[in-house]
């Protein structure tokens, strides 16, 4: 087998750059390793990013989007046992955030391939990259019993922190730097009528707590939990209870989630990491496999739809020009974006949530910071900004 552009990874970061690459006319191969049904039902993020729809929906993949997703123009901040909303419109000029869980842009980019045609390898187990500095890169992949290899001019990393790209970067040449927290976060998807218009981030001296949206019957909603916290400990109801106590007010005493069935339950890990470069020869690496940020700033899908954004405009101006520049320099334009989302996801972070080892004095820091994001229109404009999404580089 033989293409330009070998993209291994079926998930939001591969697929929306076949889309793109498909747009501009040039062949690629997309390898997952996984079959269509877990790829589909994987929950990860729902949070968009004004330039993240902005792609999808010049990329021909945003009717769905447009008419189920659900804009939301701010958050809702709770401390002290007291509400706070930001108004992103109001700060940015305009901008909001779609709601859209990354399920349903998954769907809709498979189907976008499938139906036009485009090689889409379900249960492709890719097993290595070779020769990621030579003119012809090589991946090896098994596929139907059998051992098979692709030949590319570019090879694209997008299968995630756990993948195989990043081993084509040598370890003398790869850094990474990474960090780890003392906390994990208990999701659930409940079939539960949302009671809040938009997304709610509770400070509690109980932990850190996040409600989320997946549609107008179905909630999304985040518990602080120590690392080594066992699933069994958390029935439904001591969920629910809890969830009601993070978000607890004085102003309205009488508030409450509603409940329903909780039909998905996990212990989420929270950790941040970068590895640079995100480019070695003619292996490029995107999404998950570059980086990975803690949900609390809901970037990771939109640092990966960012990523391959940009690599398509440079294989773009590669075939249309000859020129290598945008290639060249992808690393670090990625990466400017990445380390600008990291600080941000950090500070969201460590600011909303009970770290073990805090001490009166750290969870005062935390309440003043806080303070200011309700108080400072400055500070609230720096929130809303990086919230709402910093522009894609030209």
């Amino acid at each position: 087998m033989r293409t330009t552009v070998g993209i291994i990874g079926g998930g939001p970061a591969g697929l929306l750059l076949a889309r793109l690459l498909d747009n501009a006319g040039i062949d690629n191969v997309v390898l997952e390793s996984r079959d269509r049904s877990y790829v589909e039902q994987r929950q990860r993020a729902g949070i968009l990013e004004q330039p993240t729809v902005d792609t999808l929906r010049a990329a021909g993949a945003g009717e769905r989007m447009d008419r189920e997703g659900l804009v939301h123009h701010g958050i809702e901040l709770r401390f002290g046992r007291r509400a706070h909303r930001m108004d992103f419109p109001s700060l940015t000029g305009g901008r909001g955030v779609l709601v859209y869980a990354q399920t349903e842009v998954v769907k809709d980019l498979i189907a976008l391939r499938l139906a036009g045609g485009g090689p889409l390898l379900f249960t492709a187990e890719v097993r290595a990259v070779d020769g990621a500095d030579t003119d012809q890169p090589v991946i090896h992949f098994r596929h139907d019993d059998q051992d098979k290899t692709l030949h590319c001019d570019y090879v694209v990393g997008c299968d995630g922190f756990h993948g195989v790209a990043r081993e084509a970067i040598p370890a003398t040449v790869r850094t990474s730097y990474e960090r780890t927290y003392p906390y994990s976060w208990l999701g659930i998807l409940a079939e539960a009528p949302p009671v809040y218009d938009e997304l709610v981030y509770a400070h509690s001296e109980r932990g850190f707590a996040l409600a989320s949206v997946r549609s107008s019957s179905v909630s999304r909603l985040y518990l602080q939990v120590p690392c080594d916290t066992d699933l069994a400990d958390w029935p439904d109801e001591r969920i629910w209870d809890e969830l009601d106590a993070r978000f607890a007010l004085d102003e309205d005493p009488g508030w409450k989630l509603e409940r329903g069935q909780v039909t998905s339950k996990a212990v989420l890990p929270m950790r941040s990491h970068v590895t640079e470069p995100m480019r070695y020869g003619r292996v490029f690496l995107a999404g998950d496999a570059a980086h990975i940020v803690p949900p609390t700033g809901a970037k990771g899908l939109n640092l990966a739809a960012a990523d391959v954004t940009v690599l398509a405009r440079a294989l773009i101006r590669q075939r249309d020009t000859g020129s290598t520049q945008l290639l060249d320099a992808y690393s670090d334009t990625c990466l400017r974006r990445v380390w600008r989302a990291e600080h941000f996801s950090h500070l969201m972070t460590t600011t909303l949530h009970t770290d073990p080892a805090h001490s009166p004095f750290d969870t005062r820091l935390q309440l003043s910071q806080l303070a200011r994001f309700a108080s400072s229109p400055h500070a609230a404009a720096d929130l809303a900004d990086n919230y709402t999404g910093l522009p894609l580089p030209q």
